[in-house]
């Protein structure tokens, strides 16, 4: 099983595992809502645009911000 992009490429962009979870469900949750993706992508997979984001350092966490 090939994982694209890699955890190790995704986990730089976050402090923990679990504020990329948080990012990439809140950013998946907008897609889902009607938000255009920020990349051009075949996917159609809410989750894989947003991991694909938070990967490009597209989409970004802070504490607190809901």
């Amino acid at each position: 099983m090939i994982i694209d992009p890699p955890i190790t490429s995704l986990a730089k962009r976050v402090d923990c595992r679990y504020t990329l979870i948080v990012e990439v469900a809140k950013r998946a949750r907008q897609l889902v809502a009607g938000a255009e993706p920020l990349i051009a992508t075949d996917e159609n997979k809410p989750v894989s645009i947003a991991v694909r984001e938070v990967d490009q350092g597209l989409v970004t966490y802070t504490p607190g911000e809901d």
